[in-house]
């Protein structure tokens, strides 16, 4: 179904309320009522309505001083009931944080979405060697070990259809941008069951992620380890604990998400 199609069952003022959720949500604090109206191409006095409506229901909040608003912990709290209800989450999440642990090193869960890997668990060790990346935080699938051993169990028309006519970013010199580049690439990571970074996507951080699988043996979320780089060019036999550790870890989730090996 097209998406951007209207169909008889929708509530124009309920997208509009949507519409500007994701415009607050994106920075813009509608302090300047008249902009933000032509923006959203919504009526000023509608926009006023929506805009107390959201706040009273605790959708939005202002921020101080009247500086416009931003989301609110009543969407924050609809948000994390969402996370929280999903399996990978509620079974990943234990299991991220004894891996953390045992590692030393943050431990991630995230899933693909489009172009993009969503984190959406962080467990972090009690060391200095803590990732700075939060729940929430969007990346590149190409440009990540998470992002990358998911589509490297794509079917092989799935990846294509995402990536064979799109741009890539080369955020490091050993980032793949292009469509041939990450095929190899993900063949790579495919044939080990890991994929590794050393600085690849960000200078002086390095991680090592493997696949979740469910019980259809589809590529459902990636989980990654990831520290300082140093960690990820030490010798073998540190490296073959870290990536056991990641592959035992990501191996436990799945088969409690049904998945059995073939």
């Amino acid at each position: 179904m097209d998406r951007d199609k209207p169909t008889a069952y929708e509530v124009p003022p309920v997208k509009r309320a949507i519409a500007v959720l994701k415009y607050v949500g994106a920075g813009n604090s509608c302090a300047n009522i008249s902009r933000a109206a032509k923006d959203l191409s919504i009526n000023r006095t509608t926009l006023i309505r929506l805009l107390h409506t959201l706040r009273e229901e605790r959708m939005i909040e202002e921020r101080d001083e009247n500086a416009g608003y931003r989301l609110g912990l009543g969407l924050i709290g609809l948000a994390t009931e969402s996370m929280n209800g999903r399996d990978v989450i509620q079974v990943g999440r234990p299991r991220l944080a004894t891996l953390a642990t045992t590692i030393g090193l943050s431990a991630h869960l995230g899933v693909l979405d489009g172009h993009e890997v969503i984190y959406l668990v962080r467990e972090s060790p009690n060391s200095h060697l803590v990732s700075n990346v939060r729940e929430g935080t969007r990346l590149p699938a190409h440009a990540t070990t998470m992002g990358r051993i998911i589509l490297a169990y794509l079917p092989e028309d799935e990846l294509a259809a995402l990536y064979r006519d799109a741009p890539m970013e080369g955020f490091t010199d050993r980032t793949a941008t292009s469509f041939e580049a990450l095929t190899e690439q993900i063949a790579a990571d495919r044939a080990t069951g890991i994929a590794w970074s050393a600085a690849n996507f960000e200078p002086g951080i390095g991680s090592c992620a493997c696949a979740v699988f469910d019980h259809r043996d589809r590529p459902v979320a990636a989980i990654n380890v990831s520290g300082p780089e140093h960690v990820f060019r030490q010798d073998e036999s540190r490296l073959a604990v870290i990536g056991d550790a990641v592959q035992a870890t990501a191996r436990e989730i799945s088969e409690r998400l049904g998945h059995r090996p073939a």
